[in-house]
């Protein structure tokens, strides 16, 4: 007797497969709808068998391809097996069973809301979502988002003017899109000692006057475009909601979870700004040693409190800021970037340029 169940589990565009190892093509029933919850870093998925199954595997789909993660044993026709998981999931897990009369259950896993399966606290209590767009539409929704038009990047000699424009600022594939590239007709715009003509134009998006918070787990999941050549900048950052906040920078706060330079293609660089004349100290507003390879997907975290700021790279941490500085202890709007470089990080014409960031979703839990 042998029966065939499959677990489809979306983490990131991953999925996870359970079914007997000794499985036949003969089906048979599942006792109920197996049954999943997120325990720290890993899903517990729990199941029974109406037949005598000795063992089920635990497979990850690649693409295409089913492979092997785990083999876990069948005791008294029930299985516990352990999947890690990863920063992310989907809000829906789907437990499809086959038996002589198919039938597909859907149910969504223990813990879960609008933005996925709520990770754990510290304390193992869950985060609640507060804000989430995964860009599955064809147009920004501007309920969240306002498109930035009144800043620059980059130097005097190659500054780029953010523009609301549809070539810069979009939403396809799945995905916001940021682009900065040239123009033949020159445009002009005016910041921080940047004016004057320019034949580059940028995108930007923030959530000022939509959405501020104060305390909680933010996190973005973008890749950008591959260069080991300087020029491109691209960053995931938050500053304080002006309707709740004033002061002068940078005492006022400012919180860069996630800089990307191409003159550094295996990096990423995150800052605190707080505090008049404070120097850069690695280990306390900046990290200098975040891996984070430019081209490919990568998943951005801050997780702050009252007292403690952390920010994860792909679930690694990456800077912890113990401070409980003034500056952190009010909301704060988002702000998604890209943008030309400065700094010893100028566009010197040899990065390519239109360059895009794309973003896969942006979180917030509280």
């Amino acid at each position: 007797m042998k029966y065939a169940v499959a677990l489809l589990l979306a983490v990131t565009g991953t999925f996870v497969l359970a079914q007997p190892s000794n499985a036949s093509s003969r089906p048979h029933t599942v006792v109920g709808t197996p049954s999943v919850h997120r325990v720290g870093h890993e899903f517990v998925v729990k199941g029974r068998v109406s037949a005598h199954v000795k063992s089920v595997k635990i497979q990850k789909r690649v693409g295409k391809v089913w492979v092997t993660a785990r083999r876990v044993k069948v005791h008294h026709r029930t299985y516990t097996a352990r999947v890690p998981a990863a920063t992310t999931t989907s809000t829906a897990l789907r437990a499809a069973s086959t038996t002589t009369t198919s039938r597909t259950v859907v149910v969504k896993p223990a813990g879960s809301d609008s933005c996925g399966t709520r990770p754990a606290k510290a304390d193992g209590s869950l985060w609640s979502c507060s804000f989430v767009d995964d860009f599955s539409g064809t147009s920004l929704d501007r309920s969240k988002w306002a498109v930035q038009t009144q800043f620059a990047s980059g130097v005097q000699a190659t500054h780029a003017c953010y523009v609301d424009d549809p070539s810069v600022v979009n939403v396809g594939g799945g995905t916001l899109n940021l682009t900065v590239r040239k123009v033949s007709t020159p445009v002009s715009c005016s910041f921080g000692g940047m004016s004057g003509p320019t034949n580059y134009i940028g995108g930007s998006v923030f959530t000022y006057r939509l959405f501020s918070q104060q305390y909680g787990r933010f996190e973005v999941r973008m890749k950008n475009t591959a260069s080991s050549f300087q020029g491109l900048h691209e960053a995931f950052w938050m500053w304080p909601d002006d309707r709740y906040s004033s002061g002068i920078w940078p005492m006022s706060g400012e919180i860069d979870v996630a800089e990307l330079y191409s003159y550094y293609p295996n990096l990423v660089v995150p800052f605190l700004h707080y505090g008049y004349g404070m120097p850069v100290t690695p280990g306390t507003n900046t990290a200098w040693n975040c891996a984070a390879q430019r081209g490919v997907y990568n998943t951005y975290t801050l997780i702050w409190s009252a007292n403690r700021l952390e920010i994860q790279v792909n679930g690694k941490t990456c800077l912890v800021n113990t401070s409980g500085d003034a500056a952190f202890q009010k909301p704060y709007i988002m702000a998604l970037t890209q943008a030309l470089g400065a700094a010893g990080n100028e566009y010197d014409g040899r990065a390519p340029v239109p360059a895009t960031m794309n973003v896969d979703y942006v979180k917030v839990w509280k």
